[in-house]
């Protein structure tokens, strides 16, 4: 018989074959088939031990045993490779499952090898690997990547990118995704900022962040004086661009939507800029309109208001605009927050054009104050009924842009900036006017240290601060809560909402169920 590490096995030491017929299977063989001599015939000398009727091995037999073991230990620890016949050393007596006494290491019980003797196979021989159900595909997880906006399973948990597209019919294990190839993707292209999400539909109403991109490239630097984007300032977008096309190319996108907004819209060159990034990126940019942007902003944010609420005005403080909305809901909410607009704004002011126009660097006092003034000037001329605070629930802020969730990372003074403890969180009145004081009172070098300001930020930060000023100055409100979520939100919003993959998702998940 040819044991199964290899080799011929040697006859002798086996079990004790004591009060066994001839015919009869010894229980102790089968639990020993895997390493163990199975001759009946054995003639060596038996001993039997104090407990009455117990069977002991042979003492020389045990001795030779240990013997054998420590040569092969010997032998390993030097390298070298000594054939020595396979025998296990540690044998349980027959009728009282314990471990003979004297034996180094200490074995598990019959029982036990019998239980999971059917899972290991036989001892010496690798484990087949289980057959998958059929239709499923077996992908390999990919790490999430990384960047401002932190892990990308942060958002919405882990992430499951694989890109094999299943049948409607397949079998599928519990908690896989039923659409693992439908990924979206949104890219913002704004004054200050180009960003990029690629993500894929989870629960109904949520998705999971697949990859994230975001990189300030100033597109709108120069616009409010000279009225065109400059070169070095388009130059930059082109490089931000590439590596969203790059992103792009290598994963398998259903449906995306890139859009870029108030540089843009303003630049006397914009439309010559976006064939210059079709040609040289293979991306092809539309410019939405303010209303536009507005409706995304509060898409983006939908999930950030709670049932409780009846009315909530939302901003969007933007490098070279500035979406305000108004959101009043009754007792019959929409699946779409967007539906319960009813009076919005777009101010042509952001925290570009604004600190190029005041100063950004050196902020006193009297410029900061004279910053919130010509925001207050343009929101006087916007023609909003007076809402209505019945109890303290129902009316709040809500603040989606750079400004306040850097006002958040100051406030919970984070070492480093983190989106996960910033979106969402509540900041009282106080706490908000408490944030802009200490910026202001802060030089130019001392924001620029700050890790959640940096210096790209640190000349835009109290412009940004002026525009929310304003703002709470019109609609004042007890808390505000921040959001580091927008315009890239609501596009993946929109674009899941209007393919139906969340009711397709509860569908499934109900047949599922029967």
């Amino acid at each position: 018989m040819e044991d199964p590490e290899g080799g011929s096995r040697p006859q002798g030491n086996g079990a004790s074959a004591v009060g066994r017929r001839d015919g009869k299977k010894s229980r102790r063989r089968k639990g020993k088939r895997g390493g163990q001599s199975r001759n009946a015939n054995q003639s060596a000398q038996h001993v039997i031990s104090g407990d009455t009727g117990e069977a002991a091995r042979p003492i020389e037999a045990g001795n030779a045993a240990r013997k054998r073991k420590r040569r092969r230990r010997g032998a390993g620890a030097s390298g070298e490779a000594v054939q020595q016949p396979q025998r296990a050393s540690n044998e349980i007596s027959a009728t009282a499952g314990r471990t003979v006494p004297g034996d180094s290491e200490s074995a598990p019980s019959r029982r036990n090898r019998r239980k999971h003797r059917g899972k290991r196979g036989l001892q010496g021989r690798p484990l087949a690997h289980e057959k998958p159900p059929v239709g499923h595909a077996v992908q390999p997880q990919q790490p999430v990547p990384a960047g401002r906006n932190g892990p990308a399973e942060s958002r919405t948990g882990q992430n499951d990118n694989r890109t094999a597209r299943q049948s409607d019919g397949g079998q599928r294990s519990p908690g896989e995704h039923p659409w693992p190839g439908e990924l979206y993707a949104a890219l913002d292209l704004g004054t200050n900022n180009c960003r990029l999400l690629i993500a894929q539909p989870t629960r109904p109403g949520q998705f999971r962040v697949v990859d994230a991109f975001s990189r300030i490239v100033r597109l709108g630097e120069g616009l409010a004086a000279s009225g065109r984007l400059s070169d070095d300032a388009m130059d930059r977008a082109v490089d931000a661009l590439r590596v969203c096309a790059s992103k792009l190319k290598n994963r398998e996108i259903r449906r995306m939507r890139l859009i870029a907004t108030e540089a843009c819209r303003q630049a006397s060159n914009g439309a010559q800029f976006l064939d210059r990034v079709v040609a040289e990126t293979g991306l092809e940019l539309e410019i939405i309109d303010r209303e536009t942007e507005a409706r995304l902003a509060v898409s983006g944010c939908s999930s950030l208001v709670g049932r409780e609420t009846r009315s909530v005005v939302l901003f969007d403080i933007g490098g070279g605009s500035s979406e305000i909305a108004v959101i009043r809901i009754g007792d019959n909410r929409f699946n779409r927050l967007a539906n319960h607009i009813t009076h919005w704004t777009s101010l042509p002011v952001g925290v570009v054009t604004l600190s190029e126009r005041h100063g950004g660097r050196d902020v006193t006092p009297d410029v900061f104050e004279g910053m919130v003034g010509e925001v207050e000037g343009m929101l006087d001329r916007f023609d909003c009924p007076v809402i209505d605070v019945g109890q303290a629930d129902d009316f709040h802020l809500i603040g989606t842009s750079g400004t306040v969730t850097t006002l958040a990372g100051v406030h919970l003074d984070l070492p480093r900036y983190d989106r996960r403890k910033v979106d969402g969180i509540w900041l009282s009145d106080d706490e908000v006017s408490a944030m802009q004081a200490k910026l202001l009172s802060w030089d130019f070098a001392s924001r620029a240290a700050n890790p959640c300001i940096g210096p790209d930020r640190a000349d835009l930060v109290l412009a940004g601060c002026a525009i929310l000023e304003a703002i709470r100055r019109r609609w004042p409100s007890p808390r505000m809560r921040v959001a580091d979520r927008g315009l890239r939100e609501g596009l993946l919003t929109d674009m899941m909402a209007d393919d139906g993959v969340w009711r397709r998702h509860r569908n499934r998940r109900g047949q599922r169920g029967k």
